[in-house]
């Protein structure tokens, strides 16, 4: 199970909004011992607020080329 340490999973799970905020966090943060399904990444795709090197290593994953456009920062940052 996917790891969800500020909000109520099982409420989360009622929405579509939180459906997606738990892709969100198994995209970024790792999936724990269950599997990302493409039908919902490629479905909530233009939803996702991914992290850059994961978006990008999606892209290439799912369309073999980068559909965003890549700017590599300087200062480390958090979302």
């Amino acid at each position: 199970m996917v790891f969800i340490w500020d909000y109520d999973i099982k409420e989360l799970r009622k929405t579509e909004q939180g459906r997606i905020k738990i892709l969100e966090r198994m995209i970024n943060y790792g999936p724990g011992k269950e599997k990302i399904k493409l039908s919902l990444v490629k479905k909530y795709w233009d939803k996702l607020d991914l992290y850059e090197p994961q978006k990008h290593l999606l892209e290439l994953l799912i369309w073999k080329k980068c559909l965003s456009s890549h700017q590599p920062k300087n200062a480390f940052s958090i979302k």
